[in-house]
């Protein structure tokens, strides 16, 4: 099983978690990749890590973007 390349850190209760994940889901349709999404109330590291900045993108392990996805970023990041 592949790792995907998009990983989204959220929380529950979270809009803007919500709009990145409507974001995120049509770039990674559109692109044939896949994403995943971590709740980060369910570990302490990740909590105390991006609590204030969530939602939190990560493209291939790298922080990408956080609080808000602009798509065309995101395609350019997962294109090239």
């Amino acid at each position: 099983m592949s790792v995907p390349r998009v990983r989204l850190y959220s929380r529950p209760g979270c809009h803007l978690c919500d709009d990145a994940r409507v974001v995120i889901a049509r770039v990674c349709a559109d692109l044939g990749e896949e994403f995943d999404e971590v709740d980060i109330d369910s570990d302490p590291e990740l909590l105390e890590r991006y609590g204030e900045e969530i939602p939190v993108t990560l493209v291939d392990g790298a922080q990408h973007d956080f609080w808000r996805v602009d798509e065309g970023r995101l395609r350019a990041a997962l294109a090239g």
